[in-house]
């Protein structure tokens, strides 16, 4: 039975209590009245509360939700929910559907079992969930989903989404100061994000066989490939038939959830594939992209196929990133659009020179944002950004920001069209600068590009970050304003609002001069992969932080702590947290990795080598017996007893070390000992039983290989299940 073609427009945002059907739903008063709150806050009134909960109770059961859940993000990085029945049992044995509009507004979790970071102990296990008005709810799996934020009894934040709202609520603010001072009131400031999501996609049944990839989310071993990405022939390729039907099912899905995936296609390494979305208003973006990574790996499963999330699941080949495409509007202008002559565009180049200040001041905090175990596997290799920050503007802004500091005048270059020498051909224009794609944070036109997030990211960190570092910038720039403002008036008395614009801009211009000249360092166009340009970087006195070890204790230094709490973002007792909490996932997830690497080693290597190499002093007894030569079978016994003996030693010593860096006290200390000790231990285990793969035979190995995992045929028929998206029925 062939597919049904399924109308985007009909099923776009169909689970989704979105604005058009909240003004289906509401009365008018209650739906302007909680726009208004969702805009600009206020106080949910209980009368409100309930007539919304009713509303999305009643639309709930109309699409098949027999239950609510309060959707939220805790530090682990994934989303967490709790399912309630719209359930009210009556005293006749009956039972009524309801949902109050306290059950709306507020849940109750556990404060202690997520990780908290010290801020909750074992007993004190009380925790709030809040629901958050701007972001819709929506309807996944039967389940009505409220996204809501998580707070701790004693009001502490214990998740990714308060931070990244208060975050807003900063930028937002000082947005509106600076762009005062050029006659400017916008009522509407809004934080686009745009998230590029890479992933691997296996069979089912070759990640079955590989505990590894079940308990870790990677390989430990494999050794390389004989086919990797060499060809380039993936990169945009076709995509699998298997896999086309899986992507077809996880877009349409996706689209039901308001989700606007508009892109697909096969990345560069075998196997690899990527979805992005048009950009939208920062928190529904990141919530969409949660959604994003739930749904991809769910849907695979029903097509025989396992959607590998990891920032690298193979070695020697690319690793998977999710590039957080930022960008900032006021009224639905684009403040980050040069337009034709952004040389002349004085607020573009301000904002600009505000984002190149914020990055280079905290780009300490920007990559303690995107660390991971993980995402330490991918950085720094010719595949991702480095670890070092720095910002690409291309030759033509770089020229113009060169110019200003010159006090010369630029203009932009000519539009010119790329001429293919094919007159059936049409001219395409040509840009007036090139990409970088080594480059961590790079411009793209009108936005820019923050490339370090790793592919399992929950981009609210890196965006909470950047946000607080851009309102400081903001507010330091309009500062400067307002006290020149104030001196020159205190000398020639009171101004115009006309010559307090104009006093505005040269103020900023003279502002913008002197911070771009303390911040230019942050400026590089070249080749961020080059060993050339660390040398070049530590010069510049920009920070090379290569592991998630180094990185993490950046977050409670003395000035960061004081950045964070000066723009209500988190308080001195939430960033500790935080910083303890990622140090005790850094060292859980490198202990996990070490206790499986042993696992493996121990009960499918140890025994596989056992057994090839048994066999293989058979063979030579065998022949010894006829009188024949064994010349090849001696050297290969010789190495696979050598081997069961440093393979072995490999695996006691590494326990040996996961044992003694659990027992490390501080979150320093244990961090450390992993990236020191643990690591090494692992990578020198690995490089032992790898070599053995080289040597013992296929029926042997007890594992699929890189070369099965990564060009798979098809996957298996019975396992195969399609789903009409748009009927909901499985046939």
């Amino acid at each position: 039975m062939e597919e049904e073609n399924v109308e985007i427009s009909e099923i776009f945002g169909s689970k989704v209590f979105n604005d058009a059907t909240q003004k289906a739903h509401l009365s008018h008063q209650t739906y302007k009245k909680l726009h208004e709150i969702a805009e600009k806050g206020g106080r949910l009134t209980k009368e409100l509360a309930d007539e919304v909960a009713s509303a999305m109770k009643d639309w709930a059961l109309a699409n098949g939700a027999a239950y609510y859940a309060h959707w939220f993000q805790p530090l682990t990085g994934v989303t967490s929910e709790k399912h309630n029945a719209f359930l009210s049992p009556q005293t006749d044995g009956r039972a009524l559907a309801k949902f109050s509009g306290s059950e709306l507004i507020q849940g109750e979790t556990d404060g202690s079992s997520f990780p908290n970071g010290g801020l909750r102990a074992t007993f004190e296990a009380r925790g709030y969930t809040i629901w958050d008005p701007a972001s819709p709810a929506f309807i996944r799996n039967g389940i009505l989903c409220i996204p809501t934020a998580m707070m701790s009894y004693t009001t502490e934040a214990l998740d990714k989404r308060v931070p990244l709202l208060r975050s807003q609520v900063a930028l937002k603010k000082q947005v509106k100061r600076l762009l005062s001072h050029f006659g400017k009131e916008p009522q509407h400031v809004t934080i686009n994000v745009g998230p590029e999501q890479e992933f691997f996609i296996i069979l089912e049944d070759d990640f079955a066989k590989r505990p590894d990839l079940i308990n870790c989310g990677r390989t430990l071993f494999g050794k390389k490939p004989i086919k990797g990405q060499q060809l380039s022939e993936h990169y945009y390729g076709t995509i699998r038939p298997a896999v086309d039907r899986f992507m077809k099912e996880a877009n349409e899905k996706l689209w039901e959830l308001g989700v606007p995936i508009i892109t697909k296609h096969s990345e560069v390494a075998p196997c690899q594939h990527e979805m992005a979305p048009m950009y939208e208003k920062g928190p529904i973006a990141i919530d969409h992209n949660l959604l994003t990574m739930s749904e991809i790996k769910e849907i695979a499963g029903r097509h025989g196929l396992t959607c590998l999330l990891h920032e690298k699941p193979f070695d020697y080949i690319n690793g998977s990133g999710k590039h957080n495409n930022w960008s900032l509007s006021a009224d639905g202008k684009n403040l980050l659009d040069p337009s034709d002559t952004p040389e002349e565009n004085l607020l573009f180049l301000l904002v600009l020179t505000c984002v190149i200040a914020a990055v280079d001041r905290h780009q300490d905090l920007l990559r303690a944002s995107i660390a991971s175990a993980a995402n330490d596997q991918r950085l720094g290799a010719d595949e991702a950004p480095p670890a070092i920050i720095s910002m690409f503007l291309g030759d033509d802004l770089y020229k113009i920001v060169e110019a200003l500091l010159a006090g010369e005048k630029y203009t932009s270059s000519d539009t010119e069209l790329l001429d293919a020498g094919v007159p059936m051909l049409a001219d395409a224009v040509l840009g007036t600068t090139d990409r970088n794609r080594t480059s961590p944070f790079a411009f793209t036109g009108n936005k820019f590009e923050f490339r370090m997030p790793g592919s399992q990211e929950n981009l609210s960190s890196c965006n909470t970050v950047l946000n607080t570092a851009v309102a400081e910038a903001f507010d330091l720039c309009s500062t400067e304003i307002e006290k020149k403002i104030a001196k020159a008036e205190s000398v020639n008395g009171k101004m115009s609002a006309r010559d307090k614009r104009r006093a505005a801009s040269r103020f900023a211009v003279a502002w913008m001069k002197r911070t771009l000249r303390k911040h230019k360092r942050i400026l590089f166009n070249g080749n961020g992969y080059s060993a050339a340009w660390e040398k070049e970087a530590k010069k510049r006195g920009l920070l090379n932080l290569k592991t998630t070890a180094d990185a993490l204790p950046y977050l409670i230094k003395e000035e960061n702590v004081l950045f964070f709490n000066k723009y209500h973002v988190l308080d001195e007792a939430e960033i500790v947290a935080r910083y303890v909490a990622y140090a005790e996932y850094y060292a859980s997830t490198l202990s996990i990795e070490a206790s499986c690497m042993i696992y493996m080693t121990r009960h499918y290597y140890l025994p596989a080598i056992q057994q090839c190499s048994f066999d293989i002093a058979r063979s030579v007894e065998k022949k010894k017996g006829l009188k024949v030569a064994a010349t090849a079978e001696t050297a290969l016994l010789k190495k696979t007893t050598a081997a069961l003996a440093s393979i072995s030693k490999a695996a006691d010593t590494l326990e040996q070390l996961n044992d003694n860096a659990l027992n490390k006290r501080t979150p320093k200390t244990l961090n450390d000992a992993y990236k020191n000790e643990v690591l090494p231990a692992m990578k020198k285990l690995r490089h032992e039983v790898d070599a053995m793969e080289e040597i013992v035979g296929d029926r042997y190995w007890p594992v699929p290989g890189y070369n099965k995992l990564l060009h798979f045929v098809k996957a298996s028929p019975e396992k195969i299940q399609i789903v009409n998206v748009k009927s909901d029925t499985s046939y």
